[in-house]
C-alpha cells in the first residue's frame, strides 16, 4: 500500500481548526459524537468542512475524478436519457425543467445542456441545488465559460427543494456523501461507533439505542464482530425529493449494492473510503476537512424509500448497462478511429466508464418516476429492479 501523501503546513493548520471544533463539539455532546455528525462536519462544516472550504476537490488537482470529468461523453449519453425524460414530462400546460443536486464543478451540467440544445429538448431552466459557496462559483465559472449567454441564463441556483417540480432531478454520486452511521454487533448487541476526544480523535462505541435506526439494522441479521454503515438521511433525501415531485423522474448515480451485496457477511469491515489526493483509504480521522469522505450507497434502503412514498421504481442496473442502453457506444462510433488523436482518449474513457474492473459494475443507477407512462431507455437491457 502506498503512503499517503503529506499535507502542506496551510493544509494541516486549517484541519487542525476543524478538528478543534469538532473536539468542542465532542465536549458540548457529554463526550461522545456519533460518526454521522463527524462525518457531516468533516464534510459541511461552513468555511471548514472539505466541501465548503475552499481546496480543489475534482480532476487533475484534486482528490478524485467523477464520471463527467473523465469524458464528455458521460453527460452526453447522460442527455439521451434526459430529453426523453423532458419530452414526457412536458405538455398538458406542463412545462420540464432539470435539477441537478450537488453539482460538482459544473462540468456536467454543462455537457447535458450543450447535447440538449443539439436534441433540441432543452429544458426551461435547469436548476442547480449546491450546498457548498465554493462550489457554486467554480460551476458559474464552468457555465459561463462553456454556454452561450442564452444558454447560461437558464441555470438557476437554489437554496432548497423547489415545489410541484416537473421534469428531470439527477444526482450524480451524491447519496455517497450524505453522512452515514456506523454499526458495529457486538456479544452484548447492536453498538453505534461514535468518536470521543483524549487529546486526540478516538473511536467509541456506545450501546444503539432502540428506534428506527436499531429497528432497520436488526433486520440485517448481521454476524459477531461486523461494522457496517447505515444511513437514513439518504432515504430522507429521497423521501424530500419524492416530495418535490409533481411529474417526472428522479434519477441517481453512485457506487453500491443492493442490500444483500451490502451486508454480506465478508463485508464485515464495512464500506467507508475516504480520497485524499487521488489515493483512497480508510481512515476517517486523518487530513480532517482535507478529504473526501464516502459510504457506498445500499440501493435496497434507496428504493424502498422511494417506492413508500409512491414513486414507481422505474429502474436499477449497473453503470454500463445505462450507459450502453443511452447509446454512448453509438456516440463513440460517431468519432473516426483513423482520428487517434481524438479517438483514443475517448476509448479508453469509454472503457473506463463501462469495464466492470473499473466504473461499469460498482457504480448503479437508480430511478423513480411520476405521471411518467414510458419505459426509460437507460434501462431496456440489464434491468435488475428485481434483486433489490
Amino acid at each position: 500500500m502506498h503512503p499517503l501523501p503529506i499535507a502542506s503546513p496551510a493544509e494541516l493548520a486549517h484541519s487542525q481548526v476543524l478538528t478543534d471544533n469538532i473536539a468542542q463539539k465532542i465536549t458540548e455532546s457529554g463526550g461522545w459524537i456519533n460518526f454521522a455528525t463527524f462525518m457531516h462536519m468533516a464534510l459541511y462544516l461552513p468555511a471548514l468542512g472539505y466541501y465548503s472550504g475552499g481546496a480543489k476537490k475534482f480532476g487533475k488537482g484534486g482528490d478524485f475524478v467523477t464520471a463527467p470529468e473523465i469524458s464528455t461523453l458521460f453527460a452526453k449519453t447522460l442527455a439521451r436519457q434526459a430529453a426523453q425524460i423532458l419530452a414526457e414530462s412536458s405538455g398538458n400546460h406542463l412545462v420540464a425543467n432539470m435539477l441537478e443536486l450537488g453539482a460538482g464543478t459544473g462540468i456536467l451540467a454543462a455537457g447535458m445542456l450543450l447535447e440538449l440544445q443539439q436534441l433540441n429538448t432543452l429544458p426551461a431552466e435547469y436548476f442547480i441545488l449546491e450546498v457548498s459557496d465554493y462550489l457554486r462559483q467554480i460551476q458559474r465559472e464552468t457555465l459561463q465559460k462553456r454556454l452561450s449567454a442564452d444558454l447560461f441564463k437558464r441555470v438557476v441556483w437554489l437554496d432548497a427543494l423547489p415545489t410541484n417540480f416537473v421534469g428531470l432531478i439527477v444526482g450524480n454520486e451524491v447519496l455517497d456523501a450524505i453522512p452515514a452511521h456506523l454499526i458495529v454487533n457486538t456479544e452484548a448487541g447492536l453498538c453505534e461507533r461514535g468518536l470521543a476526544f483524549e487529546r486526540e480523535l478516538i473511536w467509541q462505541d456506545k450501546p444503539l439505542q432502540k428506534g428506527k435506526l436499531h429497528d432497520e439494522v436488526s433486520t440485517y441479521s448481521l454476524p459477531n464482530h461486523y461494522l457496517t454503515e447505515a444511513c437514513p438521511a439518504a432515504a430522507g433525501l429521497i423521501n424530500s425529493l419524492a416530495d418535490c415531485l409533481k411529474q417526472g423522474v428522479i434519477l441517481m448515480l453512485d457506487y453500491g449494492f443492493g442490500a444483500a451485496e451490502y451486508y454480506h457477511p465478508q463485508r464485515n469491515q464495512g464500506t467507508l473510503m475516504c480520497h485524499f489526493q487521488h489515493y483512497a483509504h480508510s481512515n476517517p480521522l486523518i487530513n480532517i476537512g482535507l478529504q473526501d469522505i464516502t459510504a457506498h450507497v445500499n440501493f435496497t434502503a434507496i428504493a424502498e424509500a422511494g417506492v413508500s412514498q409512491g414513486l414507481s421504481l422505474a429502474g436499477y442496473c449497473n453503470q454500463a448497462s445505462f450507459l450502453i442502453n443511452c447509446g454512448m457506444l453509438d456516440l463513440l462510433a460517431e468519432v473516426s478511429p483513423s482520428n487517434m488523436a481524438v479517438y483514443a482518449p475517448l476509448a479508453a474513457a469509454v472503457q473506463k466508464l463501462l469495464s466492470p474492473a473499473e466504473m461499469g459494475e460498482l457504480f448503479k443507477v437508480i430511478a423513480f418516476s411520476r405521471g411518467i407512462e414510458e419505459d426509460l431507455i437507460g434501462f431496456k437491457s440489464g434491468d435488475k429492479a428485481h434483486t433489490l
